[in-house]
């Protein structure tokens, strides 16, 4: 007799590892339903077209099944995805956490975002699709950088309390993640709205203190400038933080980030990578850039060109400027779309030549790897994507937990040699042999990493 599984819903996640945290929190609550969410991205006007591209391509999909949005999207312009023929139900973003949120029938349940002031960490027992967990600890963001539309998706910056984001990351350490990433709307404000206004910082001093099961720490964006000695002193000293840091530069013209509100000058984000590396050499940098912001020139964007080599940027998101409605930006005086274009293309240029010679420098290390599904890559402690042999794992080492969100992953797991696969959610340590496609290559022997 075949076994009838139970109806799951399927969590379509654009956007930030935020949404990724939230997507799960939202997979949890409709456990054992038939429905399709959409959590939804609005950084970008081409975000925003994204999200109602995944909508269409699930009704296509999914022809029967509900369709319900969430996301800054859909907090942002509620009405507009609710006249989508193909939408069900639209459903705010402090509102997709709630439980009793999605046992209402209601089409359209979105508060008014500023109003809310308190987050809590809403957290699944694990991670269906990620072999690392994604822990919201903040919320929101106070700043209005004049391009920037988020804060109208998240509100203002709140945070969580350490005691509950303790509980939650001691919880997925038992239950198998051995890497936990920190998120948030503005990672580097956490804490002034608490009690005794914590830091980031003392955050993370209380996790590493109280959760000694837990081997790897990474942080999501920071804001450069608020970089505390602190909280230097942790990522540039503590082993298990790992060795990689994405900061919020946006540009490298002093101008242009004036526009832009930024609290940070050039100087400023080159001086911190600076003192970053020469504590911890080994410290890769990812960065946001924007390019073809209003009234940037040539010369302004030969600024921002020139800061991947300058900050060492080997992780780079590069997005072509696009106005937001509503923002200050939106009313300056444009740059032609086809230049913003041309320039987000050299920057990318530019940032792949920067990561290639920085991939080829590690050829004849040894990494830690957390190996990722469906056993043949994983990422080391830098973020490096690193490509893992096919056929080349030793017996003993499969033992690592699964985490598997439907049936179609189990069956899509039978492809790959059952110890490749019970290799997913466990660190190995490998030799780097070699470069390709922008991956470090695994030599064939793998050990246990300590």
């Amino acid at each position: 007799m075949s076994e009838t599984l139970a109806p799951e819903p399927i969590v379509i996640s654009l956007g930030c590892r935020l949404n990724l945290a939230e997507s799960e929190t939202i997979r949890a609550i409709n456990a054992g339903r038939a429905l399709v969410v959409v959590n939804s991205c609005a950084v970008t006007n081409t975000a925003v077209a994204e999200t109602r591209a995944a909508i269409r391509k699930a009704r296509r999909a999914h022809p029967g099944t509900e369709i319900a949005v969430t996301g800054c999207a859909a907090q942002i312009d509620p009405i507009g995805f609710a006249a989508m023929p193909e939408v069900d139900r639209v459903i705010g973003n402090a509102e997709k956490l709630l439980p009793e949120a999605w046992a209402s029938t209601a089409p359209v349940q979105v508060q008014d975002i500023m109003a809310v002031r308190a987050t809590a960490p809403h957290l699944a027992a694990s991670f269906a699709d990620h072999v690392r967990a994604f822990v919201e600890v903040q919320n929101g963001c106070d700043h209005r950088c004049t391009f920037c539309a988020i804060p109208f998706g998240r509100g203002n910056s709140r945070s969580v309390p350490a005691g509950a984001v303790i509980d939650r990351i001691a919880a997925l350490v038992d239950a198998g993640h051995r890497e936990v990433v920190l998120t948030g709307v503005d990672l580097t404000s956490y804490g002034p709205d608490l009690p005794g206004a914590p830091t980031l910082a003392t955050l993370i001093e209380r996790i590493l203190r109280h959760v000694p099961k837990l081997e790897r720490l990474r942080l999501s964006s920071l804001d450069s400038i608020e970089i505390d000695e602190r909280l230097f002193e942790l990522v540039t000293g503590e082993a298990r933080i790992m060795p990689h840091l994405h900061l919020s530069l946006q540009a490298g013209d002093d101008m242009i980030l004036k526009r832009m509100k930024r609290r940070h000058a050039r100087v400023d984000a080159v001086r911190i990578v600076e003192r970053l590396k020469a504590r911890r050499p080994d410290i890769a940098i990812g960065a946001d850039l924007i390019a073809g912001f209003p009234t940037e020139d040539d010369a302004m964007f030969a600024n921002t060109r020139a800061l991947i080599d300058d900050c060492d940027i080997v992780h780079a998101h590069i997005f072509p400027y696009s106005p937001r409605a509503g923002t200050p930006a939106a009313r300056m005086p444009q740059v032609a779309a086809e230049v913003r274009k041309a320039r987000a293309a050299e920057l990318r240029s530019a940032a792949a030549d920067r990561r290639a010679g920085w991939l080829a420098t590690l050829v004849g290390t040894t990494q830690q790897v957390l190996v990722e599904r469906p056993g043949t890559r994983g990422h080391a402690g830098n973020f490096a994507d690193v490509a893992l042999p096919p056929h080349a794992v030793r017996a003993e080492l499969v033992e690592a937990p699964f985490f598997f969100s439907n049936a179609s992953q189990k069956k899509d797991s039978a492809s790959t040699s059952s110890a490749q696969t019970g290799l997913v959610g466990q660190i190995v340590e490998v030799s780097i042999t070699g470069v390709a496609d922008g991956r470090l290559l695994a030599g064939p022997a793998l050990e246990r990493a300590a």
